[in-house]
């Protein structure tokens, strides 16, 4: 059974409650995207935060509501990161290129928000279902999209017709298979997906497919 590493020790972080929070999200995200929500132990995250679980529960109310917590920070942390992309300085095709580029290579480097995502799709998207922010925390990706792919149709170098909230899928579906199959892909095909040769390369196929299928 994997180990969380505990957290390091500071001798103000009891009076430091942002930080114990911070600290407790980012053990939380360990466990909850290796175990899933079931299999995931408060006592660990307690244990590997140097707190409590009276102390967890006192932050985030419950299991659940950690677990809620964890899927809402790891889709803010990736579109807090795209909205820094500052793609409406760049032209459409070099715009477009630059954020399929960014998802592929974020979502290689975030294997925990993928496996996170993974466990929530399994459980039909149950406990997103009660989160009252995650439509609002995501309507940046699609707005981020929209503007790229209508600025492109009015240069004239991406085809009119194409629906945003599609073109979104494609990019992120591209990019999640890179690492929810790598370990069966590379088993099964006995190709070393991992590799930074192998990694580069399917980068640059991700975006040039989704180049191609864009533009006109």
């Amino acid at each position: 059974m994997k180990v969380l590493a505990p957290a390091p020790k500071s001798e103000s972080r009891t009076n430091d409650p942002e930080r114990t929070r911070a600290d407790i999200l980012t053990v939380a995200t360990r466990e909850f995207s290796e175990k899933g929500f079931a299999g995931a132990r408060i006592d660990l995250i307690a244990e590997a935060t140097r707190t409590s679980k009276r102390m967890i529960y006192y932050y985030f109310g419950s299991k659940e509501g950690l677990y809620l917590k964890v899927l809402e920070d790891a889709y803010s942390r990736i579109r807090t990161i795209e909205s820094a992309l500052h793609l409406e300085d760049l032209e459409p095709i070099e715009a477009l290129r630059t954020l399929v580029g960014f998802t592929v290579d974020y979502e290689r480097a975030n294997p925990d928000f993928v496996r996170l995502v993974m466990n929530e799709n399994i459980q039909r998207g149950a406990s997103l279902a009660r989160s009252t922010t995650i439509q609002q925390l995501n309507a940046t990706a699609i707005d981020g999209v929209k503007a790229v792919y209508q600025r492109g149709v009015a240069a004239g170098v991406f085809r009119p017709g194409l629906d945003p909230v599609d073109l979104h899928m494609s990019i992120s579906a591209l990019s999640f298979f890179n690492v929810s199959n790598s370990h069966t892909f590379t088993l099964i095909f006995q190709r070393d997906m991992d590799s930074p040769e192998a990694a580069a390369q399917r980068r640059e196929n991700v975006v040039e497919m989704l180049l191609r299928y864009v533009q006109r």
